[in-house]
């Protein structure tokens, strides 16, 4: 169920596992919380890899697999059977539609909101929903050829489709590589650009829509092609191009001569044994932080100043809105941590989510593990236990408010959505 994909790009480096954390100049905060059910699961017929949290982190979906078929169960409710189906399910970035990939009479379908869509040969990736949800496109395949079908509406044959295609945030936009005669190329808006050795990963449009960046190779190096211009070549490339909320400026990681670094407006940075695979932007498109390998151990870079060294780095770090605060997940020796401003907090056995930030920037939430419990972590302040904090399919604490947050968490058989208030 995939299409014929683009070659990998090299150095793609990953860091693994969870977080904690201190608050020394949060307000810690009394809670209250509230418990609805949002559905049971049947671990017999649970297929674990398939689950999935909407956005918005009250909806969930997964797949059951049984004796007649699979069936998708959507806030509780089953349908099917189907041959195959999924097993990645989409939510659209509102949270209210779902889509997948599903199989009936040897057709392969996209399947949104109870709606088959015509069937194929193939279907690649999982399909692609435009910021405000009224969009959807996907790869196809039909007589050897692949295409990108938007709204329903067949594009041009292939050889291959790389990675699902990508909307501008407006929604107004496409692009996606392709392969033609043995040559990679990016197409925009139909129109195909130069044809290279290899496209590394996804297109990526800046936040105003305006810009478009992505890797290429061509002559064996590795380059990060920003409005159709080529930067320097590269033996190896260790992050996708990543641009500020406002659009200005570009960074990604590249890697020459057994040493990486970052590269910000086509100007390289110290060079580094490694780096992690994030780079981000702070919400004022002022500062700039990434995890780099240093002396064999790793340090988070922030505007330059380093902080560690740490044993592992887990995941991108997390700015307050106002962007004057950095909180991110390390582990040394066995404990997971959370450090916020550079002070490391209390050690658990796994950090299960991200930390984040309430709208205001006065408060920060994780999920945690110690032993077979899970809970959540608000300004120090442990909540109720739960069997889980649900972390897995793009679980996660949401802020609704500044004194109000909910998540969901697992007791026994049942999800659960707990909210929270505070003061």
């Amino acid at each position: 169920m995939k299409p014929k994909a683009s070659r990998f790009v090299p150095w793609i480096l990953a860091v693994a596992c969870a977080c904690c954390l201190a608050l020394p100049a949060l307000v810690r905060a009394e809670t209250v919380s509230t418990e609805s059910l949002v559905l049971h699961i049947d671990f017999n017929t649970f297929v674990k890899e398939s689950f999935r949290v909407s956005p918005d982190g009250r909806r969930a979906a997964h797949l059951r697999r049984t004796q007649e078929g699979w069936f998708l169960v959507l806030d509780g409710r089953s349908q099917g059977p189907y041959e195959a189906i999924g097993p990645n399910l989409t939510f659209s970035p509102d949270s209210r539609q779902l889509a997948c990939v599903a199989q009936r009479d040897g057709r392969q379908f996209v399947w949104v909101n109870g709606r088959a869509e015509r069937g194929y040969d193939g279907i690649g990736e999982s399909p692609v929903f435009s910021p405000d949800g009224t969009r959807i496109a996907y790869a196809a395949e039909a007589g050897g050829k692949w295409f990108v079908v938007v709204d329903g509406k067949e594009g041009k044959g292939y050889d291959g489709i790389g990675t699902a295609p990508v909307f501008s945030p407006d929604g107004m936009r496409l692009a996606f590589a392709a392969e033609a005669d043995g040559k990679w190329f990016v197409v925009v808006d139909g129109r195909e650009g130069k044809r290279y050795e290899a496209i590394g990963g996804a297109p990526v449009f800046s936040p105003d829509g305006n810009r478009l960046a992505f890797l290429a190779r061509a002559g064996g190096f590795w380059m990060a092609v920003v409005d159709g211009r080529e930067g320097s070549g590269y033996e190896g490339m260790t992050c996708a191009p990543v641009f500020s909320p406002d659009s200005r400026h570009v960074a990604y990681g590249a890697g020459r001569a057994g040493r990486q670094f970052v590269v910000v407006d086509g100007k390289e940075g110290s060079p580094y044994e490694g780096l992690s695979p994030f780079l981000l932007f702070s919400p004022d498109s002022q500062r700039l932080a990434f995890g780099a390998r240093k002396k064999g151990q790793w340090v988070l870079v922030v505007d330059g100043a380093e902080y560690g060294p740490y044993d592992e780095i887990d995941g991108p770090p997390v700015f307050s809105p106002d962007s004057k605060r950095v909180a991110f997940r390390v582990r040394s020796d066995k404990n997971w941590f959370v450090v916020l401003d550079g002070r490391k907090g209390r050690g658990y056995e796994a950090i299960v989510t991200p930390p984040v930030f309430s709208p205001d920037s006065r408060h920060l939430a994780y999920g945690v593990k110690m032993g077979r419990e899970y809970w959540v972590v608000l300004d120090g302040r442990e909540g109720p236990h739960y069997d889980d904090v649900v972390s897995m399919g793009g679980g996660t604490i949401v802020f609704d408010s500044q004194d109000r947050f909910h998540h969901l968490a697992l007791k026994g058989d049942d999800i659960y959505l707990v909210d929270v208030r505070f003061r």
